[in-house]
């Protein structure tokens, strides 16, 4: 049995900024509760991950030597 294999259209930091701003889009449409606070947190973690792959992936950070 072969896998079935994709190639991404977007790369990662795009997936992760594209999922922020669709979360952010939900969270503008619900009333305040406990739904909109769990999107809210998962338009937070988005965006740190992106923050923090963009500081993995910059120039300035060097390896251990």
């Amino acid at each position: 049995m072969q896998r079935r294999r994709f190639e991404r259209t977007l790369t990662f930091p795009e997936r992760l900024d594209q999922e922020a701003e669709r979360l952010q889009a939900e969270t503008d449409k619900l009333l305040p509760g406990i739904e909109r606070e769990a999107l809210r947190r998962k338009v937070r973690q988005a965006k740190t991950a992106s923050h923090i792959n963009e500081w993995l992936s910059s120039p300035g950070l060097q390896p251990p030597k």
